[in-house]
């Protein structure tokens, strides 16, 4: 099987910047302290906008316009000519940079492991556990209806 790196994957670099979109700010910011000051240049500053969100009926229905929704993007360019990009849901400017920054050094040999191991997995597990701790909160509040049945006919 051949390793996933930056290069040959690009299923790969959709997910890492699913996982930067959907991410706490503080906690990314606080994963990513070191290359915070990593010299770049605005090819995009950040910009706040609205994208349509469509859904289906049942998940396979027709689809249907189900509302606007707020988003922050940007693309910046590290020194090196690699182009990082960052959506984020919201009018967070800081982190759609911060989503923007990791994603150009995700794409670079040198620092993808690295920022793989020490940005991206925390960054899962911790939306894994709140996604858990809301089916729980979900499960708690469930409600099973039920018809009971008389003994016989009422004649």
């Amino acid at each position: 099987m051949q390793e996933v790196t930056p290069s040959n994957s690009s299923t790969e670099r959709s997910t890492w910047m699913g996982v930067l979109s959907r991410s706490d700010r503080d906690h990314l910011t606080s994963l990513v302290k070191d290359v915070t000051n990593v010299p770049f240049v605005w090819l995009r500053k950040p910009q706040v906008g609205l994208v349509m969100v469509r859904g289906r009926a049942g998940g396979t229905g027709a689809a249907f316009n189900l509302g606007e929704m707020t988003v922050t993007r940007c693309a910046l360019q590290l020194e090196d000519g690699t182009v990082g990009q960052g959506y984020v849901q919201g009018r967070d400017k800081r982190h759609a940079k911060c989503a923007a920054l990791v994603d150009a050094l995700l794409q670079q040999e040198s620092e993808y492991k690295r920022l793989l191991a020490s940005v991206i997995e925390p960054l899962k597990e911790r939306q894994a556990e709140r996604k858990l701790e809301q089916s729980r909160k979900a499960a708690a509040t469930k409600v099973d209806f039920f018809t009971m049945v008389r003994g016989g006919d009422p004649e």
